[in-house]
């Protein structure tokens, strides 16, 4: 584990952070399970660095049991946050968790419309967008397809990712940032799915406001950080191919991922990994 945290120098924009840090970090120290380079759990990281609340970050078990991680989070899902006696999973779950509980600065615009505008950014985003640079990993490091057959399906997810991308300029309009006129919550779902497109050559078209936006916000610390910690985890990735065919990494394809397998033409690599036993779908609560 690691704590996570900060003080004046790495989030500038909020006065008196260190002093406001130091006293929640005496009140109660928050357990987050997670992976580095999952989108959901970047965005309750940037929430918790945001508002200054200290947290420890853990990777559970990914490759075989763990009974703690399985209790507080049944899906076997990260992220999943531990709070003293409360346990919450669900990132969206999470961040409405640490929006109610730490109110400021507050991550949610004002006004209910423009809340239920990020809300459904965040959606789409969790379940349209994830899904794309998620089957990207699955060709490019984990090599469930080879050769035309990978190209074919990365070429397809491009064309998918520069409609997103689209789609999201259209929203952006003329906002300084997707929560309106300062970051939050409209952000914070946004630009962990624009910086893994990014990562598979897919960046925002140079001179957009999207490519703009997204320049400025990887200047935060809190973005910056998860950045950092995302390509800080890369490394060995080289072998999760041979453990993923080896059946010891079992990947998991479920709702908006499988859906994406079944009408992008991936057909295939699901039939096959059944058979090999290295995909699983949703666990069966016992």
């Amino acid at each position: 584990m690691r704590r996570t945290g900060g003080g004046v120098s790495t989030l500038p924009e909020f006065d008196s952070l260190e002093i406001e840090w130091q006293w929640r970090s005496e009140v109660t120290m928050l357990k987050l399970y997670e992976h580095p380079l999952s989108p959901y759990a970047q965005k309750v990281k940037i929430a918790l660095t945001e508002k200054a609340v200290p947290f420890e970050t853990t990777i559970p078990n990914l490759l075989g049991e763990d009974a703690e991680f399985a209790r507080v989070s049944p899906r076997r899902e990260v992220p999943a946050l531990v709070d003293g006696e409360t346990s919450v999973f669900d990132s969206t779950i999470i961040l409405e968790y640490v929006e109610d509980k730490w109110p400021a600065p507050p991550m949610l615009p004002p006004a209910p419309a423009e809340r239920a505008r990020v809300r459904m950014l965040e959606e789409l985003c969790d379940t349209y967008y994830e899904a794309i640079n998620w089957a990207l990993a699955e060709i490019r490091f984990f090599r469930r397809a080879t050769g035309e057959d990978a190209e074919r399906l990365f070429a397809r997810a491009g064309e998918q990712i520069a409609g997103v991308h689209r789609w999201l300029e259209r929203e952006l309009g003329e906002r300084s940032h997707f929560n309106g006129a300062s970051f939050g919550w409209g952000d914070l779902s946004v630009i962990p799915f624009v910086n893994g497109s990014a990562g598979f050559g897919f960046a925002p078209p140079e001179g957009s406001r999207l490519a703009a936006w997204a320049d400025r916000v990887r200047e935060r610390a809190s973005v910056a950080r998860c950045m950092e910690a995302g390509l800080a985890s890369m490394t060995g990735f080289d072998q999760v191919g041979q453990l993923v065919e080896s059946g010891v990494f079992v990947r998991e394809y479920r709702d908006h991922r499988l859906e994406w397998m079944m009408r992008s033409g991936g057909q295939d690599i699901v039939l096959k990994g059944m058979g090999k036993k290295n995909v699983r779908f949703a666990v069966e609560l016992r």
